[in-house]
C-alpha cells in the first residue's frame, strides 16, 4: 500500500512538471512572436484555450 501511493505521488509529480515545463515553452514561444496561438498549441499539445490564457497572463 505504501509503495503503491509513493509510486501514484511520484506519478503525479512527474506529470506536474512535464506541464510546468510544456507551458514555459509556450511561454517562451509566445515572447518570440513569431508564431501563432494555433500554432503554439499544435507545437507543445497544448489545448489553443490553454495558449490564449497565458498570452494574456503575460500581458498583465
Amino acid at each position: 500500500m505504501l509503495a503503491e501511493n509513493l509510486e501514484n505521488w511520484a506519478q503525479q509529480e512527474r506529470q506536474e512538471g512535464e506541464k510546468l515545463g510544456i507551458e514555459k515553452t509556450a511561454r517562451n514561444l509566445l515572447k518570440l512572436g513569431v508564431l501563432s496561438d494555433e500554432q503554439i498549441a499544435e507545437a507543445t499539445g497544448l489545448v489553443l484555450e490553454d495558449v490564449v490564457k497565458l498570452r494574456t497572463e503575460g500581458k498583465r
